[in-house]
């Protein structure tokens, strides 16, 4: 073992051990969606009195943190998203409009005395119209819609230290809320009632009136047993009115939590059942582990030894990117845990890049300078590095526009990615490298050069030896191929449109599960006869019912529960989502703008690390990507939701690493291949690349079907996303960008040879071409 493989087991040891230590001590966050909750985002605006600056938001978190600790839920996050958002998650909470409830309204909470009761006609203190008081008082309707003329507020709900329901069974009083005063506040209630207290019995001034939120919700009659000018003394008191338990705790839920500083607009709101978050971590967790079993079994068969040790160092990825979720606090949600799974595909190309290289390395020695399983695995580790790291960064920029333009869980997916992507950096280049010197340091290895799967050229690369297409003979016919998928998804946008998810329209959603099969358009028709008859209805699986609306009121939900609960012999709901019609429109152009900037900051590192025409040919392969893949989502009447985005993003970093492997590989033949057309360098450099994309491509399927048949409905279209974007992507790699490049280069610095002729093979190998270059 050399002293740089000592050092490097050394490191690779050093992270594995601080993995293994935060993976045993630290707990996983794991999102609501994979333990169920409701997540509420809400939006401060300006008022009268205050503006919704970051300093009023920062105010406003405060009060909503003590109304959600007195709500009783266990760990809940509050944080604050901008200047005028907050983001709170109450995990175990699956009744959303309950938490809009408490947690939306102002609570203006004030205390008034009584002057009289006011002429029918009066001006109330909503805003009528109609004639004001002469004296400038303040008429409000009581409990039983008597106008009371109120003076000016005497305390308020911050002056009160602390409010209780309470249960007094003995007296007849039942539910009240009991008050305790601190400060200006129990000096200003002694006078209330003081003064109130030498009014006669029946004078509507003998009372005091509670007003909430401008609405008088308990004008209590101060009690004969206190005297005038004294009024009750010691700053505590109770509210009676007639409350029964949950009115009592409602209130005094809301006088705990004070008033918010400026008024608040629920712009999106989320909601999963624990079963539903359960049953996620489930098929989650199955879909990954036979789609890494299959990705294992297939990258053993292929390449044998190293192909074992790479299984093995796969396993060391998932161990490395779990402890840098940890150590970062990041929060694993479903679109999370499929990026989870899903980078295991880029650790896989990572390796394999690797061992094609070695293979090529190994099989050149004979011909060339000798060359040991040591030397050839040196080699390959050294001539990939710059398409292992083009192609990561090129997935990363996608990554990282994801994690800022977009919101909600699928964020989690670009955190989960990026953290992914580097993992598998560090697993193919540090701990596989280690594994793989160490065991070709063993002599029963050195003489059995085959067992390790480098002593061989593959099943792909020896068919393409014999064989030798010429592709780019045919350019300018695989560039009208192109063209023609590109006029059928146009073709499917303009026909059948786009269907854009809840996440980008606004409106709500409520998903249920029910107990048999519900036929989707005779629930639309009773949902109809409910009142709910612009509501669209789909479904899923056998028993997965989907309602969609604009608008969905808390009697509508009620009634279009019941209406799915007859039709499906009983129902559960298991999802419910509400968008502002505001924030679906700027996360549409969020989308859009993120697309844009993927595009663009691919051309332009593509144009920094290679020539324009390369940075061109494989932004226009992305965008004949992007196409297709929106193209076949609107035939086949799938939504374009937040997911999806996740999805395309995910797609574009796919297809740009398949063409930075090939155009890499045409960069290091035309700096060794002087003298050769450009047509035969693009053509030598695909047919050498194919066989690293037909085993990635094939790791990445197996991880990726495994999600789709197992990952539920919301994963499912996922990797159905991903799946066709990867047999999209592979072909505008070879089919689409290289021709375009071809075209482009117009055979510029070409010798003399034809374009079109076939490369000759040097010294008789049937897998070598006359480049130049040693590959």
């Amino acid at each position: 073992m050399t002293r740089a493989t000592r050092v490097r087991a050394l490191f690779a040891l050093a992270i594995l051990a601080l993995s293994t230590f935060l993976a045993l001590t630290q707990p996983a966050r794991l999102g609501l969606d994979l333990r169920g909750g409701t997540q509420l985002v809400l939006e401060t605006r300006d008022s009268p009195t205050a503006e919704a600056d970051r300093e009023a938001t920062d105010r406003t978190l405060e009060v909503l943190r003590r109304r959600v600790d007195a709500l009783g839920v266990s760990e809940p996050n509050l944080s604050r998203a901008g200047d005028r958002r907050i983001v709170v998650e109450l995990p175990g909470l699956d009744d959303p409009d309950e938490a809009a409830e408490v947690l939306g309204r102002t609570a203006q909470l004030t205390v008034h005395p009584v002057l009289g009761t006011a002429a029918p006609g009066t001006a109330t203190g909503t805003g009528t119209g109609r004639t004001a008081p002469a004296d400038g008082s303040t008429v409000l309707p009581d409990h039983a819609g008597t106008p009371l003329r109120l003076g000016p507020a005497a305390l308020t709900g911050a002056e009160v230290r602390r409010a209780a329901a309470e249960f007094d069974g003995q007296d007849g009083s039942g539910w009240s809320v009991g008050l305790t005063l601190h400060g200006a506040g129990e000096r200003a209630w002694a006078r209330l009632t003081g003064k109130a207290a030498c009014a006669a019995p029946d004078d509507p001034a003998r009372r005091a009136a509670i007003v909430l939120d401008r609405k008088v919700i308990s004008s209590p009659r101060v009690e004969a047993s206190v005297a005038c000018g004294v009024g009750i003394t010691g700053g505590t008191t109770r509210i009676t009115g007639g409350f029964d338990q949950h009115a009592a705790q409602e209130l005094a839920l809301l006088i705990n939590g004070g008033a918010l500083p400026v008024p608040v607009d629920i712009v999106e709101q989320r909601a999963v059942g624990p079963t539903l978050g359960a049953l996620a971590i489930t098929s989650s967790a199955q879909a990954a582990v036979i789609g890494v079993a299959l990705t294992a079994v297939f990258i053993t068969v292929v390449y044998r030894l190293l192909g074992a040790l790479a299984t093995l160092a796969l396993a060391c990825y998932a161990l490395i990117s779990y402890a840098a979720l940890l150590a970062l606090g990041a929060t694993l949600t479903l679109p999370g845990l499929a990026g989870f799974v899903l980078a295991i595909g880029m650790a896989v190309d990572a390796n394999v890049l690797v061992f094609e290289r070695a293979r090529e390395e190994y099989a050149a020695g004979p011909h060339a300078r000798p060359r040991t399983l040591r030397s050839a695995l040196a080699a390959g580790f050294r001539n990939a590095f710059s398409a292992i790291a083009d192609s990561n960064v090129t997935t990363l920029l996608a990554a990282v526009l994801l994690f800022f333009f977009a919101s909600g869980p699928v964020r989690g997916f670009g955190v989960t990615l990026c953290i992914g992507v580097a993992a598998s950096m560090v697993s193919a280049l540090l701990v596989t490298r280690v594994l793989a010197e160490c065991a070709l340091a063993l002599r029963p290895v050195g003489r059995r050069p085959r067992l390790t799967g480098l002593a061989g050229l593959g099943r792909v690369r020896s068919w393409l030896s014999r064989r030798r297409p010429d592709l780019m003979r045919h350019r300018r016919r695989w560039l009208a191929l192109s063209g023609a998928a590109l006029l059928l998804a146009g073709s499917g946008i303009a026909v059948r449109g786009l269907d854009y998810g809840v996440e980008f329209t606004g409106g709500r959603m409520v998903e249920y599960t029910t107990t048999r099969p519900v036929d989707a358009e005779r629930a639309r028709a009773a949902l109809g006869t409910a009142g709910l008859d612009r509501a669209q209805v789909s479904t899923s699986g056998d028993r997965t019912l989907t309602v969609r609306t604009e608008r969905l009121s808390a009697a509508q939900l009620t009634a279009a529960g019941r209406v799915v609960d007859e039709l499906g012999g009983g129902a559960q709901k298991v999802r419910d989502e509400l968008i502002g019609p505001s924030l679906g429109e700027e996360l549409r152009r969020g989308a859009l703008v993120a697309l844009g900037l993927a595009l663009l900051a691919q051309l332009g590192y593509l144009a920094v690390r290679f020539r324009w025409t390369f940075a061109l040919s494989a932004v226009v392969a992305m965008a004949h990507d992007v196409v297709v893949l929106v193209g076949v989502f609107a035939w086949l009447g799938k939504p374009l939701d937040g997911v999806f985005l996740a999805a395309l993003l995910t797609v574009i970093g796919y297809s740009v690493n398949d063409s930075v492997v090939v155009f890499d590989r045409v960069r290091e033949l035309r700096g060794a291949g002087r003298g050769t057309s450009f047509p035969d360098l693009a053509n030598t450099a695909v047919l050498q690349t194919v066989p690293r994309t037909v085993n990635t491509g094939m790791g990445a399927v197996f991880i990726l079907a495994a999600l789709a048949v197992l990952g539920g409905d919301t994963l499912t279209d996922f990797a159905l996303a991903l799946l066709i974007g990867i047999v999209v992507g592979t072909y505008s790699s070879v089919f689409t960008a290289t021709p375009l490049a071809v075209v482009l280069e117009r055979n510029g610095g070409a010798s003399p040879r034809r374009s079109g002729r076939r490369p000759a093979r040097r010294g008789g190998r049937p897998d070598r071409w006359d480049t130049g270059a040693r590959v």
